[in-house]
């Protein structure tokens, strides 16, 4: 064994212990597949990594570092708190950049690259591939949440890396009431998240179809604008099928979320995403697409645990 510095970050958060926490090993060297796996699943948070230095072909292009990303059953081409969690750990342990503006980190799902806004750290929101979910899974989900059809304004299957089958549902309280069958849901394989506005006054109907629609989020007013920090969606995540029943906060569900919203006009190019709410969290997600129609995540992270671990 050896011992490595250790961090666990809370992500999503300024505050410690209401975010979304990631333990991160700054020295994987080393270590196979399996010790990193069995460590993961020791620390039972929803993600654990471990940073290593780029492959040649990723340092060539830019990369700073890269990182393994795992759940306590599986490894993950990508995901958000992660990124954004090891991105601050690393930072904090005295890594320098090559670019000036950028911190650029290798995973599994390729290079994503990261900027800084003061003590926020922000990741640029992968490709996102993305399609209608056939009718039998929508009805498995729909039943394992306790749903009725009509609740479901819009779905989708959401793939960044990680899949999600997205749901926009129809209002916050519908969001933060359901209590899933998570046998089912593990039993169903697909990640599941759920999103509702949730700020009225923020939210506009878009159009009326079949007794229900989309609801978009409308012009700012000046009132809204003094609201800046307020959240404009409720989002949880249920992730039974690796291990852990519901994420705190989901910087990849975020990410394929916004990219869907915005690009159907369901929700502006900037707003703020809260989740956590039923497990004693405040997670805030922040979402902003850029001129180029970059879409960015981001949020705070702060370290609760600071040390070594033998691995």
């Amino acid at each position: 064994m050896k011992t490595r510095p250790f961090k666990q970050v809370d992500v999503f958060t300024d505050t410690p212990y209401l975010g979304n926490p990631l333990a991160v090993v700054l020295d994987g060297t080393g270590l196979s597949d399996e010790e990193m796996q069995h460590f993961a699943h020791w620390t039972n948070l929803s993600e654990t990594t471990f940073v290593l230095p780029p492959s040649a072909e990723a340092a060539a292009a830019g990369a700073d570092y890269q990182v393994r990303i795992f759940t306590p059953a599986d490894e993950l081409p990508f995901a958000g708190h992660p990124t954004l969690g090891s991105c601050c750990a690393w930072l904090q342990a005295g890594g320098q950049a090559q670019a000036t503006d950028r911190i650029i980190q290798e995973c599994k799902v390729g290079l994503v690259s990261i900027r800084r806004d003061g003590e926020r750290l922000a990741f640029a929101a992968p490709a996102l591939k993305r399609s209608a979910p056939e009718p039998t899974l929508l009805e498995k989900i729909t039943a394992a949440l306790g749903l009725h059809p009509s609740q479901i304004i819009a779905s989708q299957l959401l793939n960044n890396g990680p899949v999600f089958l997205g749901l926009l549902l129809d209002s916050p309280q519908t969001v933060l009431q359901l209590m899933p069958d998570y046998m089912a849901l593990k039993t169903s394989g697909i990640l599941v998240g759920v999103a509702a506005v949730d700020t009225p006054g923020f939210a506009t109907p878009l159009i009326a179809r079949s007794n229900r629609e989309a609801r978009a989020f409308g012009p700012r007013s000046k009132s809204a604008s003094a609201q800046e920090n307020a959240p404009g969606l409720e989002v949880r995540v249920f992730t039974s099928p690796v291990g852990i029943n519901e994420d705190p906060v989901t910087g990849s569900f975020n990410a394929s979320l916004a990219q869907w919203l915005i690009a159907e006009g369901l929700a502006p190019s900037s707003y703020i995403a809260a989740q956590g709410a039923c497990l004693g969290r405040a997670g805030r997600v922040h979402i902003e697409q850029d001129a180029t129609g970059q879409v960015w995540v981001g949020g705070e992270s702060v370290t609760c645990i600071d040390g070594h671990v033998r691995l």
